[in-house]
């Protein structure tokens, strides 16, 4: 077994174990040429032994499918080394939660989160089935699918995978998790094909939307709502479907499933039951078309008058108003004008003046924002105005600043990764001449190096001295614009920030130094930060605690990336 801090083929240095199988074990480890982390898959190769020749076999089956292949919710391979005695698979490292340990956590997950995952896995499986041969997964089931940060799916264990061939009568090996397993998996009733990933993927769905584990009792796929009467009965007909015995009565295909899965709605009773009454007030609605315009126009016109006087009063409540009260206020002023901007700021605000912004207030703010603005809906409000612009800001700053402000787990890149698309929309609007453009471009930048160069295992292009050097005077610019971030806030969130922009320094130190960034810029925005922290006043444990961590840290990352500097310089 490689020990940790060995170093494989003179570049990948062991860091840790992170995971183990029968026969392999699964390590993170450090490019000392790209300053990159992967992860290396060991096997031991076991003279005579006839079993481990078959592992041995199919990770060498395994590695060499995936080097073929290439797409955003697959892991890359991008070595192969066999020293004789051990074989090692470079791969990419994919940082986030695996979905059965978010059931086993949460339990059954939310319809809008369940659809918008079965459409990612429903489009990989289809780039699998569309390989020349066609891949067959055969083994789709939570544990094998990755939840990163920013709320992508990465699927994960090719072990079982096979290459659909056209001739074969049935499978070579019986192969699957049973539970998640289509019947022709176990049974000799012919080759698998997609249709078995479509009800592996069914019963994944399954479990996602009702926390029903298929491997315990009562072992049997129930129509959802079964276990909960509020869930779409659209959903349940796909799933239903996908989870038929029967292949032939299954989706024939991914694009059979995808389709259906972006109109489940449309196969809700509810829906078809709206629609007939559509079509019958429409006949009755023309009867009435004449005598209705001329009333009409007018009884509009006062309802307007009437909703806007609405919507004011709702969204500028006195400062005093209780917070819970505020946010109820601001919820009923968006239900009327869900385009309007000033509820969404002022709700952001209010966020910030209680220091509250978990999860709780994440998924509520998201909920009005992604009903409302997304592409489909771009016609519908004027991404030109400031309004919208301060919305994004306001939203990106939020995510950047006070994202989980109590959970000490919650990363900057986290935080960044969240940011992102709001900074964003406010540069893609081209809106130059809202007063907080040149900062937002300053986020946008700095969420974007972490998106690129510090979450993206798949990007192995090392950052150029143009790229660093923008970070080095965006970083700068994000400290000083700390200062006006409400001086009466948390310390506790400036100090977040120093620490995360002092350890995005040291871990990009060698970068840095190669390119040929000068090491006074570096070391001013070292000293500002150290200044900042040690002259910060705090109150509150947790602050203390934040500042003491810094100051003893702070001496030795500055000598660190010192001598990195000076290493570079000597060569």
């Amino acid at each position: 077994m490689a020990r940790i801090g060995s170093i494989i083929d003179k570049k990948y240095e062991i860091l840790k174990e992170i995971g183990k199988g029968g026969m392999s074990t699964v390590y993170l480890a450090m490019d000392k040429r790209l300053n990159k982390q992967w992860a290396v898959k060991e096997i031991q190769k076991i003279a005579n032994d006839k079993n481990n020749e078959i592992v041995v076999q199919s990770l060498l089956v395994e590695a060499n499918m995936m080097k073929k292949l290439d797409h955003p919710s697959l892991p890359r391979i991008v070595d192969i080394i066999d020293t004789g005695k051990v074989i090692y698979v470079i791969m990419d490292y994919i940082e986030g939660e695996s979905l059965d340990k978010i059931l086993k956590a949460s339990g059954a997950q939310s319809q809008d989160k369940v659809i918008e995952w079965a459409k990612q896995l429903c489009d990989v499986l289809n780039y699998l089935h569309s390989q020349n041969p066609p891949i067959i997964y055969r083994d789709m089931k939570p544990s094998n699918v990755m939840l990163k940060p920013e709320g992508t799916l990465k699927v994960i264990d090719f072990g079982i995978a096979r290459e659909y061939k056209e001739h074969n009568i049935a499978d070579t090996v019986s192969l699957g998790t049973k539970g998640y397993a289509a019947p022709e998996q176990f049974g000799g009733k012919g080759q698998t094909d997609a249709r078995t990933d479509i009800y592996c993927l069914g019963v994944t769905l399954y479990h996602l939307i009702t926390g029903q584990n298929p491997t315990e009792p009562p072992y049997e796929i129930y129509p959802i709502r079964k276990w909960n009467p509020y869930l779409s009965s659209g959903l349940e007909a796909i799933i239903t479907k996908c989870t038929q015995l029967n292949p032939e009565d299954r989706y024939r295909n991914c694009d059979e499933l995808m389709y259906s899965l972006e109109h489940y709605n449309e196969m809700d009773e509810s829906y078809k039951i709206r629609q007939k009454r559509k079509l019958r007030g429409f006949i009755a609605s023309v009867a009435m078309c004449v005598v209705m315009i001329a009333t009409g126009i007018g009884f509009n016109i006062a309802s307007a008058m009437e909703n806007d006087k609405n919507y004011e009063s709702k969204v500028y409540i006195s400062s005093s108003t209780d917070y819970e009260e505020k946010l109820n206020s601001y919820d009923e002023a968006i239900a009327l004008y869900k385009y309007r901007y000033e509820a969404y700021i002022k709700l952001l605000e209010a966020y910030n003046d209680n220091n509250e912004f978990g999860d709780k207030e994440s998924t509520q703010f998201m909920g009005y924002y992604n009903d409302a603005f997304t592409e489909k809906n771009v016609s519908d409000y004027d991404v030109t105005e400031d309004g919208y612009s301060e919305m994004n800001y306001l939203a990106g700053t939020t995510y950047l600043y006070l994202y989980l402000i109590d959970d000490e787990n919650i990363t900057m890149k986290v935080r960044a990764l969240k940011a992102y698309p709001f900074f964003a929309s406010i540069i893609n609007s081209g809106n130059k001449s809202y007063e907080n453009y040149s900062l937002a471009e300053s986020y946008y930048f700095i969420c974007g190096f972490y998106k690129d160069f510090v979450a993206n295992s798949a990007n192995t292009k090392e950052p150029s001295y143009e790229v660093y050097d923008r970070l080095v005077s965006s970083l700068q610019q994000c400290i000083i614009n700390l200062d006006e971030y409400d001086n009466e806030n948390l310390p506790y969130i400036k100090l977040t920030v120093y620490e995360s922009v002092l350890e995005l320094l040291y871990g990009q130190r060698k970068g840095l130094a190669a390119t040929g960034i000068e090491y006074s810029r570096v070391s001013e925005l070292l000293k500002t930060i150290n200044d900042k922290t040690s002259n910060l006043v705090v109150t509150q444990e947790k602050s203390l605690n934040k500042q003491e961590k810094i100051l003893d840290s702070v001496d030795g990352y500055i000598e660190e990336i010192y001598t990195t500097f000076a290493n570079m310089e000597g060569k």
